[in-house]
């Protein structure tokens, strides 16, 4: 059965379909799954011919001619759409280094013995904390109280106290895309003297974000999923006074003051990003990571959010209308780009295989169910082409050729 099309008046102009020339997959593929891995540029390929072509032609002079300051380069192009000025933004690995990096930089041992996080918290997030704070810190968990939808506010402000040290947070929930309200978790943390790690991974790139405007002590992110920058290029904002005090001892000689003296002595730091650097940086990701930063850049973060903002509610409207349960926000000030379906509780993971095999690309949560995230390069019919291909596999039961294990989940 298909349900009737429809688009809602509010919907906005189509002109940034004008970009789904620059992604090759969009060509072929209804993919609906830039919460987990962006669209792959077309310019992707130059740049790594470039990256090529540089060692090839330039070998280890390639350091000096731009490859030393390219994790900080790339980082002013993600502070300049996250509201962050020049030198405060650097680039990293993945979100673990990252986070860890940002916890080698406290002292556990005064009077502040708690750390606030919630249950919406990305797991590799909570294995870092579990990992790095010491045993007689308190790690306190707020938790849902609606499955995991939403995590509330008060609660969250409730627990921050004067014996908090830390509250590392998620902006927006990575299973049901619920954003929280950071501004009010910040003034709370300050107000008692707790610092905030804000962690906007499912943020950025989808919806708008001012640290500036947020006073945020650190926030973290990557271009991977909406920013369409691939792996290997994680955002590490400090805000500037913080680069003057705090010290990492996950560190490197990158972050040296003077790395080519060759020291074996007590490290000098910088104060600028520069700060939060280590080791020899993984290049060829730097070189992948820019033309997806470059794009959402020139569409603008704003121009992205209103037309989220339309397809989630036409996702919504479509699936509420066939039946499904929908484990997102319904108010769109407190749902980012993802909208969390559950068409059946039974077998919603493998109505996820069957719509990949379909080539219609979502992923799937356990506890939240089949994630479906459209992008400025989506079209309407595209969403009502995936709720209509999960009514015809619960109907022609092609999910059961997937019954038989969920080894791994993308």
């Amino acid at each position: 059965m298909s349900l009737e099309r429809r688009t809602p008046p509010s919907a906005p102009e189509d002109s940034l379909l004008a970009w789904r020339d620059e992604f090759p997959i969009l060509s072929q593929t209804n993919y609906l799954i830039s919460n987990s891995l962006g669209a792959m540029p077309r310019r992707v390929y130059d740049s790594l011919r470039e990256y090529a072509d540089t060692w090839a032609t330039r070998g280890v002079r390639a350091w000096g001619e731009g490859w030393w300051d390219m994790n900080v380069r790339v980082g002013d192009k993600v502070g300049a759409i996250i509201g962050a000025p020049p030198g405060t933004v650097s680039m990293h690995q993945n979100i673990s280094i990252a986070q860890g990096i940002l916890l080698s930089c406290f002292d556990y041992d005064g009077p502040r013995n708690k750390v606030v996080i919630e249950s919406g918290i990305f797991p590799s997030v909570y294995y870092v904390l579990r990992g790095m704070l010491p045993s007689h810190i308190e790690l306190h968990m707020v938790e849902s109280e609606d499955g995991g939808i939403t995590v509330p506010l008060e609660r969250i402000i409730e627990a921050i106290d004067e014996h908090t040290l830390l509250v590392p947070i998620s902006h927006v929930l990575f299973r049901s895309a619920y954003i929280l309200d950071v501004q009010a978790i910040i003034e709370k943390a300050h107000a008692v003297g707790a610092t905030v790690i804000l962690d906007g991974y499912h943020a950025v790139g989808i919806i708008p974000v001012d640290v500036t405007a947020l006073n945020a002590d650190f926030y973290l992110g990557g271009v991977l999923k909406w920013m369409c920058g691939g792996p290997g290029g994680v955002f590490l904002y400090a805000r500037p006074d913080h680069l003057k005090t705090v010290r990492p001892k996950l560190t490197g000689w990158m972050a040296h003051k003077r790395p080519f003296a060759f020291e074996v002595d007590e490290i000098d730091l910088r104060d600028d990003a520069f700060r939060f650097l280590n080791g020899t940086p993984a290049i060829p990701s730097l070189y992948a990571n820019e033309p997806g930063v470059d794009i959402i850049a020139q569409v603008v973060v704003e121009n992205i959010r209103r037309k989220s903002m339309h397809q989630t509610a036409l996702l919504i409207a479509l699936a509420e209308e066939a039946g499904f349960k929908v484990n997102s926000p319904r108010d769109p000030a407190q749902r980012g780009g993802t909208v969390t379906l559950e068409p059946n509780p039974a077998c919603s993971y493998e109505i996820s295989r069957e719509l990949i095999a379909r080539n219609v690309v979502v992923d799937y949560r356990p506890q939240a169910g089949i994630r479906v995230s459209p992008h400025f390069y989506n079209s309407d019919d595209e969403i009502h082409q995936v709720v209509e291909a999960i009514q015809e596999i619960i109907e022609d039961g092609s999910w059961r050729r997937h019954a038989t294990g969920r080894a791994f989940v993308t």
